[in-house]
């Protein structure tokens, strides 16, 4: 545990928790060096009226790589994270990254969130979804979709635990090794949601809770990198869920109880930045508010 180092690829926000600000300090409290690549600098996440800011294109990326590679700094990494990516030549350029890494340290961990939608609808280029689908997915140990992202990558509907597992099943045989969907919402059951982790082994696990109400940016960025050191300091997929999901709803629980809610309409959705720092102690020990089962 004393040789952890994460290279983090993902979006960086001045204000707020998202992206590389929502991974590196849960990281941090494990144990991790962190080494950021902000695929975008945001002044704030986009949920807000205005974002305004920067973005890392591929030969941004290439540079700092290089700048890593001909210092020998490029041997230093356990573990390779990657999040949000604008366009498919830069996603193109983590592909590159992962193998090069890999040449230096064979046992590197690559943990993939593979950022493309929600709700149903991408918000990235769609030509982003066949290079995660043939050549991402093939090279990352560990992936976390949600149920959008679940979908878009499979080509078919998570409406059902059914089809989810079809799903699932299906990005295993692009051969990554473990798949863990952060959320799935079944039309029957809309007020709970599932987690599921699935080993390529057919070792299968789930969650299930309530859903929370308000509109939630990072939760997932938090998600992949508790679930990446929880699973480093463990190597066992149920306690890294229980500890993983119990983690994070109490992140979600603490940002709403921050607020007060205005009067009004109850389907309102209102922006809450994570109170991730007021979360030090639920990070580094999380208590087991929901236990794993197996599927």
């Amino acid at each position: 545990m004393s040789d952890l180092r994460v290279l983090s690829i993902q979006s960086h926000v001045v204000f707020g928790y998202v992206g590389n600000k929502s991974a590196t300090f849960p990281l941090q409290l494990h144990g991790f060096d962190v080494d950021g690549i902000n695929s975008v600098q945001l002044s704030n996440h986009t949920g807000y009226k205005v974002f305004k800011g920067q973005i890392l294109n591929e030969n941004d990326l290439d540079n700092l790589i290089e700048g890593l590679s001909e210092n020998k700094l490029d041997c230093k990494y356990s573990h390779l994270l990657t999040g949000y990516v604008r366009n498919d030549k830069f996603l193109l350029g983590i592909v590159n990254i992962v193998k090069q890494l890999r040449e230096k340290r064979p046992n590197l961990i690559y943990v993939c969130d593979p950022v493309l939608g929600d709700c149903g609808k991408l918000y990235v280029p769609k030509e982003l979804v066949n290079i995660f689908q043939n050549q991402i997915i093939p090279l990352a140990d560990i992936i976390t979709p949600n149920q959008t992202e679940l979908e878009f990558l499979s080509g078919m509907k998570a409406d059902t635990m059914e089809n989810a597992l079809k799903c699932i099943k299906f990005l295993h045989e692009k051969n990554c090794k473990m798949i863990v969907v952060t959320s799935l919402e079944f039309c029957d059951e809309s007020e709970q949601l599932y987690v599921i982790a699935s080993c390529i082994s057919n070792e299968k696990f789930f969650i299930q809770i309530p859903k929370l109400r308000g509109k939630f940016f990072g939760t997932g960025d938090l998600f992949a990198a508790l679930f990446l050191a929880w699973f480093t300091k463990t190597n066992d997929v149920a306690t890294t869920l229980e500890k993983t999901v119990s983690t994070v709803h109490a992140v979600i629980t603490r940002t709403l109880n921050s607020f007060k809610y205005c009067s009004g309409d109850n389907n309102e959705q209102l922006n809450l930045e994570l109170k991730l720092i007021q979360s030090k102690d639920d990070i580094e020990n999380p208590k087991i508010f929901f236990k794993s089962k197996k599927l």
